[in-house]
Formats: C-alpha cells, sequence, structure tokens
C-alpha cells in the first residue's frame, strides 16, 4: 500500500507545533508495519535541509492563477527518517525559513498543493491513499475529485486529519483562480460562511476525517470556531483515532539530550540527577517540588492564566514550591512571566523561546507537568511526561481527558481538573504538594505512569485498518 501524508509540518524538519511530531513519526511506524508510506511537505531554509543530501526527483511548471511557477520536488537520499521525504520547492515563494506568518501565506499553500498534484499526475503515479493534515493541505481532497487538471487522480481516496479544529485556513473568493481548471458547479463544497475554507472542504470531501482523540471529535461539534454545524451533520464520517509518541525518541534509558538516563528499576535516582541538573541550570532548589509548563504561550494553551496563578501560588506556598516555564508566543505573556523571574528569582525561573534539548531535560527533572489547556486536541506533551514519569497536571479537555485518569480515581496516575481558570489551578498545585510529601505514593504513581503504552504502534495500527476498509469499499 502507498500513502503520502501531506503536512506543513514535519519534525525534525520544520516544527512549530504537535502537527510535525505526528507527521515526524505516523509514517515511520506505518513503514515498520508493512505500509509504504511517504511525506511531502513544502521545503524549509533551515538546518535540516542543510545538513542532508537530496535528490531532484522531478521539475515542473505550474500556475497560480495567472502566475507561472517553477517548482521541483526533492527527496532526501538516504530515507533517514525511517520513510521516503519529499520536500516541495518553489524559489521566491515555498524556499523560505519560517513555517508561518507570511503575508501571503495562503499562496504559498496553495502553490505547495497544486505543485504536489501536478508531481503526482505528470509522474504517473497512483497513491492508494493521500492523507492530508491540518488545513493547509485541505484543498487537495477536493482537487483531485473537482478539478479537470486531476481526472486522473479522482479514484484516490483521501483521509483528512484535523489536529486543531480552531484553524481553518480560510480565504476570500476573490482567491478562486487561483485553483486550477474546477468544476464551478461544486464551488459550494469550498464555501463556509461566505470564504473558502479549505479545513470544510477537506471534511466534506475525503472518504473519512480522523481527529487526534476521540474526546476531540465529539468536542468539535460545539467547539471548532464557527464549523460546530459541519461537524454535526458530517459526524458519520469521523473516527477518533489517539495520537501515539516516538518511542524512540522520547526514551528516558537512551535519551541522549538529558544529563541522566534511567529506567523504571532506577527512577528515584534517575529523576534526582536530571532534577538536580535542571535546578542547577535555574538557580532552583532541588529539594522542593518543581512544577513545569512547555509549550506555547496562547490563550488555547490557557498560557494567560500562567502569571496570575503561578503568582498565587508562590505567594500561598511560601518558600515550598519551584516553578519552570519553558515557552513563547504572546508578547503580553512573554512579559509576564518572565517579570515573574525577578520578584521570585528562588522559586521561579521562565524560559522564554523553546529549545528541543531543554525540553527533554525539562520532562526528565520536573516532577509535575501542568497543562491548563483550553483547548486540547490531543496533546503529546502529557505522554512525553507520563514516559519520564512526570505527573501531568491537567485540564479534562480533549485529548487529555483520554490520556490522563486522575489519581484519586480508582487506577489514576495523574492530576485533572475541570476549568481553566486561576483558581482551579492553583487547586492542582495544592493537590500536587500535598502528593509530593507521599513519597511512597509518588514513586508508585510513577512506576505506574512509565509502563503506560502511548506508542505509535497502536495508532499506526488503527491507521491501517482505516486505509483498508476506505480500499476495500472504493
Amino acid at each position: 500500500m502507498r500513502v503520502f501524508h501531506l503536512s506543513a509540518e514535519c519534525y525534525p524538519v520544520a516544527k512549530v507545533g504537535g502537527l510535525a511530531d505526528v507527521v515526524g513519526a505516523l509514517p515511520k511506524y506505518q513503514v515498520k508495519a508493512g505500509i509504504n508510506a511517504a511525506v511531502a511537505m513544502p521545503f524549509y531554509d533551515r538546518k535540516f535541509t542543510h545538513e542532508h543530501e537530496f535528490d531532484t526527483v522531478f521539475q515542473g511548471l505550474t500556475l497560480l492563477g495567472t502566475r507561472r511557477l517553477y517548482f521541483e520536488v526533492l527527496k532526501e537520499r538516504y530515507d533517514s527518517l525511517g520513510f521516503e521525504l519529499f520536500l516541495i520547492k518553489i524559489p521566491g515563494l515555498i524556499d523560505r525559513t519560517e513555517v508561518y506568518c507570511y503575508p501571503d501565506e495562503t499562496e504559498q499553500f496553495i502553490a505547495y498543493q497544486i505543485a504536489f498534484l501536478d508531481w503526482i499526475n505528470w509522474s504517473g503515479q497512483t497513491p492508494d491513499i493521500i492523507h492530508c493534515h491540518d488545513h493547509h493541505s485541505g484543498l487537495v481532497p477536493f482537487l483531485m475529485q473537482h478539478s479537470n487538471a486531476y481526472k486522473r487522480l479522482a479514484d484516490i481516496p483521501p483521509v483528512f486529519t484535523i489536529h486543531n479544529g480552531q484553524y481553518h485556513g480560510a480565504f476570500s473568493w476573490n482567491k478562486l483562480d487561483y485553483l486550477p481548471d474546477i468544476d464551478l458547479t461544486k464551488t459550494g463544497l469550498l464555501d463556509w460562511n461566505g470564504g473558502l475554507n479549505p479545513l470544510a472542504a477537506a471534511v466534506k470531501c475525503s472518504a473519512y476525517y480522523t481527529t487526534v482523540s476521540p474526546s476531540y471529535l465529539e468536542e468539535l461539534s460545539y467547539n471548532s470556531n464557527g464549523l460546530e454545524y459541519l461537524f454535526h451533520i458530517e459526524r458519520h464520517k469521523g473516527i477518533g483515532i489517539l495520537n501515539g509518541i516516538d518511542t524512540e525518541v522520547w526514551n528516558p534509558a537512551t535519551d541522549p539530550m538529558i544529563a541522566s538516563r534511567y529506567s523504571t528499576a532506577r527512577i528515584t535516582q534517575g529523576k534526582q540527577k536530571n532534577k538536580a541538573a535542571l535546578c542547577a541550570r535555574f538557580n532552583l532548589d532541588t529539594s522542593l517540588p518543581l512544577v513545569a509548563f512547555i509549550g506555547r504561550l496562547v490563550g488555547e494553551k490557557g498560557a494567560d492564566l500562567l502569571p496570575e496563578a503561578f503568582e498565587r501560588s508562590l505567594n500561598e506556598h511560601a518558600g515550598k514550591v519551584n516553578f519552570l516555564m519553558l515557552g513563547a508566543g504572546d508578547t503580553t505573556t512573554e512579559e509576564q512571566l518572565t517579570a515573574l523571574s525577578h520578584k521570585y528569582a528562588e522559586h521561579y525561573a521562565a524560559f522564554v523561546g523553546y529549545d528541543e534539548a531543554l525540553a527533554h531535560q525539562v520532562y526528565a527533572g520536573a516532577d509535575f507537568l501542568l497543562m491548563p489547556s483550553r483547548v486540547e486536541p490531543c496533546g503529546l506533551n502529557q505522554m512525553y511526561s507520563l514516559r519520564y514519569g512526570t505527573l501531568p497536571m491537567v485540564r479534562s479537555t480533549g485529548g487529555l481527558k483520554d490520556t490522563v485518569t486522575d489519581f484519586g480515581d480508582e487506577g489514576g496516575y495523574g492530576i485533572r481538573f475541570i476549568h481553566a481558570s486561576v483558581d482551579d489551578i492553583c487547586h492542582s498545585v495544592s493537590r500536587a504538594l500535598v502528593l509530593y510529601g507521599n513519597t511512597a505514593q509518588l514513586q508508585k504513581l510513577r512506576k505506574t505512569m512509565m509502563a503506560l503504552d502511548f506508542s505509535w504502534d497502536r495508532s499506526a495500527s488503527e491507521y491501517i485498518n482505516l486505509y483498508n476498509r476506505i480500499i476495500s469499499a472504493s
């Protein structure tokens, strides 16, 4: 079975969020399961492309409206990621450093999708499945079925995965002419709320759409930034498949990025050594419980709640807890969180930005990981923390609800709270400190956490089963 994954991100080529981690791992585990999986993504002028060798496997010309574009498809020579990686490069448009936030972002992603389809069409390839991820590739299912330019591809079933339903990639109808020779009687499939909506189009046109957790599939029908009714009427095509994590990359027993490697048998010593290294870097007291936050400083993640929640907890539990923040995003939140490091220097530290090695060290060295998300389609951070024996403190939403059971419930191992609020965060911190004082119970929970299986093997198998079902029905 030949499967192409289309995505704007793929770790370690280009990463902004969890989308990259998924697309960097799922195809690898599918290949291990016997599927011929590949990734085709935009080219970025980044470290990965500088350090790896590529072969040009296709060159062509395409149109974006009246604009003629030269493009080439580059293949990473040695399949070093465990699958075939193809990069779509368009000089002056898709050859930049950053993934998002360019003023012509709409043109970038439309051109990427058209160039991919032109390459597949003109090179005579016929994949069994084209698996699109988020709105950046959301026009592909529509174009395969309703553009005269791609009639040869019309019978290839598309699958669409929603990693974050808050972002639709919508644009105005005055850019309709960017799309190649479409059937104008089908433009209703592109429309939502008076504009062209790639995410909505993909849901309408895909054989199935999936979400990255079962709970998030249900949440989309009442929280999807204006697409609630669409998800209600298309519910029959939706399947929730929980993401996995790459247990080869995220393994405290082999992780080269942490100060001291450890397994379940050495969890006490391993956690303490990593905590000591982390605290030494940020001048924190290793004898105190360490609560960490890793993530984008945006409203979806509840980051705007952190400054007040951290300060209140630092005052309520004066001298009894440390906090560490690793993240970047909203500048006001960044400034507020940075200011706390001056006011509470002995018990709080902030690292504004993202550092992959530091993130690994935080998972290994922290005692608790805080995730007060308003929206969390799946969440990977809580799975990483579980893998490293760091107890997650999560709001009960989306994938967080599916992966974390409160330690107060039978078989539980984490802390869950109901509301994305300062009060609930502070209450969870208080619960964490009580738990930290019960060494025997905490150690038991750590062993339980590290024994959980959130590997991609299970998730990859579910996707393969879905592909087989679609192919059998077509």
